[in-house]
């Protein structure tokens, strides 16, 4: 294979057999459950990467499941995202991202920067009960719930919602180790339709695991439970803060 053909096909790895396609990523029937929790302002501080800040020190705890990601398949992921401002306007940073199927792992990884490790996460309904539930290895880290479709909500602000703007530090390290990229990405969600949505009680508990921390981001208040379903295309990312160049 000459240089042209590797310039011309290296856009992910690995170079003949590529972990995902290329995009757009689009997503059918896309259903999330979001537990909404206030937590220790200090702990946010620890982990929140500037030049992101907050104003009020709250945690989106997301299960979503994909059934019809073009490229990606059927999965399900589970994570925390923290609302930030950059630049006084509001967000979201994804913090933490618990994932059980390779392509979208490496593809989040590679082209976006998610923060995405291999879990067990799991969304079902029991009932009258939308359960989510996060198993690292046999442990389980998170168990969430919320009564079932209790109330219905305003489909064009829960769209609204969906459409604000999502960070991400992206770090792919040299083949010495050493950092190569590190940078703030900022990516949207786009051809954004609401099928559903709903609201009722939940509740939410966090494990301590040394490698699936999500308890460092502790439960004091749960605020909402969130159920939405919706279409969606996932927007590629641009850099919005270079670290390295920074120094």
């Amino acid at each position: 294979m000459n240089i042209a053909d590797i310039r011309r096909k290296a856009f992910a790895m690995p170079l003949t057999n590529p972990a995902f396609p290329p995009g757009p990523y689009k997503f059918v029937n896309r259903e999330y459950l979001i537990v909404t929790y206030r937590t220790d302002p200090d702990a946010l501080r620890a982990i929140l990467p500037e030049p992101l800040c907050f104003d009020v020190p709250v945690v989106k705890y997301e299960f979503i499941r994909m059934p019809d990601s073009s490229g990606f398949g059927d999965y399900t992921e589970s994570g925390q995202v923290i609302p930030v401002q950059f630049e006084g306007k509001p967000g979201a940073y994804v913090h933490s991202m618990y994932l059980n199927a390779e392509a979208p792992i490496a593809g989040g990884r590679e082209l976006w920067g998610f923060p995405k490790k291999l879990a067990s996460p799991a969304l079902s309904v029991d009932k009258n009960t939308y359960l989510g539930t996060l198993d690292y290895g046999p442990v389980r880290v998170v168990t969430a719930t919320m009564g079932y479709k209790y109330q219905a909500l305003d489909h064009a602000k829960v769209r609204e919602s969906l459409l604000a703007a999502n960070y991400l530090l992206k770090i792919i390290p040299h083949v010495d180790g050493s950092p190569r990229i590190c940078e703030l990405v900022r990516y949207y969600l786009e051809d954004v339709t609401v099928k559903g949505a709903w609201t009722g009680p939940a509740a939410i508990e966090l494990a301590q695991h040394a490698l699936a921390p999500v308890a460092q981001l502790p439960v004091l208040e749960v605020l909402s439970g969130t159920h939405i379903l919706a279409d969606l295309t996932l927007g590629m990312g641009s850099v919005v803060y270079d670290y390295l160049a920074a120094q």
